[in-house]
Order: C-alpha cells, then sequence, then structure tokens
C-alpha cells in the first residue's frame, strides 16, 4: 500500500514541479520543452496509476 502513496506522491511532484518549470521559463521568454516533458510524464503515470487502481479494485469481492 506505501508503495502505491509513493506512487502517486512521485506523479503529484513531477506534475507541480513541470508546471512551476513551465511558468518560470514563459516568464524569462525560454524554451518551456522540459517543463512540458515533466507534465506529460506525470499525465502519463496518471493513467497508468488510474488503471492499475480499477483493475485492483475490480479485482476485490465487496459483498454485504
Amino acid at each position: 500500500m506505501e508503495l502505491f502513496i509513493v506512487y502517486w506522491a512521485v506523479a503529484v511532484l513531477l506534475f507541480i514541479v513541470g508546471i512551476i518549470q513551465m511558468i518560470i521559463k514563459a516568464a524569462k521568454n525560454k524554451p518551456v520543452k522540459s517543463g512540458l516533458k515533466l507534465v506529460i510524464a506525470s499525465v502519463i503515470m496518471l493513467v497508468i496509476g488510474a488503471g492499475a487502481c480499477a483493475v485492483i479494485l475490480s479485482n476485490l469481492n465487496i459483498s454485504h
């Protein structure tokens, strides 16, 4: 379970750092490619993580 928390924390951290980099570099009229790469990587991690969570939850037997 701790691994999932670390995974989501890394995804959120990458997204935040990417957005901050893009804002700072755009303000200085520099290329924002590195920040954009971080944002894209975090979105890919989000999609993969959400898919893994859906698979895990679909295999759970929750009956009342």
